[in-house]
């Protein structure tokens, strides 16, 4: 007796194809357009923060975008949502790292010692 596992659960994936009659070259879920159209903005914003201008184009910014939706769902599985990734990304990113240089600790050196005799 064979068992079924539960794979096709996790090989459905909500795919947007393209319009109707149009399918487009590029097969991405849905979280990976909402994904990119919130970065887009982002780093606009970002742009405008360094040069007070905004482009008519904004070619960086969307390259700049492709390139991190792609990294970030790279990590993405069913077990692991995209969220959880961003999530831990940031964590990692301002937690504190260990010294590049070796602190020792403090040696605790006993200069006066007196040994007596006897115990009063």
């Amino acid at each position: 007796m064979r068992l079924r596992t539960d794979d096709d659960i996790y090989r459905a994936r909500l795919v947007y194809l393209g319009p109707p009659g149009y399918t487009l070259p590029v097969h991405l879920p849905y979280a990976q357009y909402g994904l990119f159209m919130l970065l887009v903005p982002l780093y606009m914003f970002i742009h405008w923060l360094f040069t007070f201008q905004v482009e008519l184009f904004p070619a960086w910014e969307i390259s700049l975008a492709i390139v991190t939706t792609s990294f970030i769902f790279r990590y993405v599985d069913p077990d692991r949502p995209a969220r959880m990734v961003i999530r831990t990304a940031l964590t990692d990113w301002r937690r504190t790292r260990e010294p590049a240089a070796e602190l020792r600790d403090p040696r605790l050196v006993a200069s006066r010692i007196r040994i007596r005799e006897e115990l009063a």
